[in-house]
């Protein structure tokens, strides 16, 4: 798994590639945690280039969502196409808990409320 994180206004984007698993869930609590400390709070996840992900991979993202919200922000989710990993995101009702969106542009728009 690669994390690379940019920026887009006060909104930051991490592009996630590869597979979410047991083995390199905690690099994205670890990648949130230096977002926290450097004090920039809206995040984006963006899924496109993930193939699959486990249930360390969803604890590791729920987890970083309530910590952005312990410091009054958000997570956004953008890009679940994998067929697998949209599987998993419904299966576990995460739909409903994930601000889930198309496109990065709708995301970022989403913060502005």
């Amino acid at each position: 798994m690669e994390i690379n994180s940019r920026k887009k206004g006060k909104v930051v984007i991490l592009d996630i590639s590869g597979d979410i698993t047991l083995y390199n869930a905690s690099e994205i609590v670890n990648t949130i945690d230096k977002v926290i400390e450097n004090q920039k709070y809206n995040v984006v996840i963006n899924l496109k280039d993930v193939s699959y992900i486990d249930s360390s991979g969803i604890g590791a993202i729920i987890s970083c969502s309530s910590r952005l919200k312990k410091n009054q922000s958000e997570l956004k989710i953008i890009n679940v196409y994998a067929s697998s990993v949209k599987k998993v995101f419904e299966l576990t009702n995460l739909t409903s808990f994930f601000d889930i969106y198309d496109s990065e542009e709708e995301a970022i728009k989403s913060f502005e409320h």
